[in-house]
This record gives C-alpha cells, structure tokens and sequence, in this order.
C-alpha cells in the first residue's frame, strides 16, 4: 500500500516501481487525505508505472477506480473497508473481472463476508495484526496467533495487514496468510527495492 508522505521526495510511481521490481505482488494506492482529482492523476501515475506486472488497486474510492478506468489506465480494482460503500454495490459497480479486497478484523465480519453470493469479494484483508502509525483508527491489534485463529472462518484468501514487518513475514504464512500487505516496511525504507526483497526472501524461505 501505498504512502505519499512516507516516500517522502520521492514520488510514489517510483516507489512503486521499485517495490515491483523487489518482487511486490500487487499495488494498492491508498491516501485517504487526497482530494479526488489528485487521487485520481496518482492512482493513473502508478498503473502506468506498474500496472503491466502487477494488479494495482485503489483503496476505498470505487469512483477513482471507475474513472481511472474509463480514461484508459490499467487498473485491477478496488479494496473497500467495513465503513465504505457495501461490497455488493461496488461489486455491481466495478463488474464481474474487477479484483475487490475487504477489510476483516471479526469473526461476524468474516462470517458476514460468506454469506454474500460467491464472486463479491476475492480476498480479505485481516488484521490490525499489531498497531499501526498508518491507520489512527485500525482495529485492537489481534497479533499473529489472533490472525491465526480467526482466518480459520474464511474459504477467501487472507492478506495479513497492519504494522507488519520482515519479522512477521514467515510466521504469518506459516499461519496461513495469503499474503502480507505493508506500508511502512517499503515506503519508508531507504532502498524500496532492496526492502521489498527481503520481504519476499522471507516469505519463501
């Protein structure tokens, strides 16, 4: 995920790109200050960057993803939160091939999620899995065994999110995670790439 003011001079494209060429999976574009205008020219900045490798997502905003989509950028979908627009309404929206992400931090959300029509959501994003500078409000942090535990109710993958580190990477596959999404860990790094990469050594060490 992405964060413009921890890439500080640098710009997020190129975060992102370097990030990519580490071995990162999937891109989401998520600045939740930004108005939609400058929203949409970073999220059409990014998928031109990187969007012929990897899936590159916008967070919360189904009209951004819409109108990145309709002026042509190759952008994958959407991850939506509990508090944004009902999952179903955005997967009427994005259509049937758009990927869609839902955050969980419940057993009742998990459950909630399993009792739409199959095809609504693709994956989960399950934490805070420790506390996080990125998301003032994210959820009491479950840690690893919590996510464990709880991931135990979904037949979706499962994304561990929130606060995570190189540290966590093994043991939250081990646990079962799908995957892991960071914030910090590549945007902040000094080297994006180089940090993306270690990432991914742990993850398949």
């Amino acid at each position: 995920m992405t964060d413009k003011r921890q890439c500080g001079p640098r710009s997020v494209a190129a975060v992102a790109a370097a990030a990519v060429a580490g071995g990162v999976t999937m891109v989401q574009v998520r600045e939740k200050e930004a108005p939609a205008r400058e929203l949409l020219q970073l999220l059409m900045a990014v998928a031109e960057s990187v969007g012929d490798r990897v899936p590159v997502l916008v967070d919360d905003r189904v009209d951004i993803f819409l109108a990145a989509r309709a002026a042509g950028a190759q952008v994958a979908g959407v991850h939506i939160g509990q508090s944004d627009l009902p999952v179903e309404l955005a997967r009427t929206l994005v259509g049937p091939e758009a990927i869609i992400g839902l955050s969980a931090a419940t057993d009742n959300e998990i459950r909630a999620v399993h009792r739409l029509p199959e095809g609504t959501v693709d994956y989960l994003g399950v934490g805070a899995i420790h506390a996080t500078a990125t998301k003032a409000d994210h959820p009491e942090p479950m840690g690893i065994d919590g996510f464990g535990t709880l991931i135990t109710a979904s037949s979706l993958p499962c994304v561990a999110i929130g606060g995570i580190s190189s540290a966590d990477v093994r043991p939250l596959r081990d646990a079962g995670a799908a995957g892991v999404a960071v914030v910090s860990a590549v945007c902040a790094a000094d080297d994006p790439r180089a940090a993306a990469q270690k990432l991914k050594e742990e993850w398949c060490s």
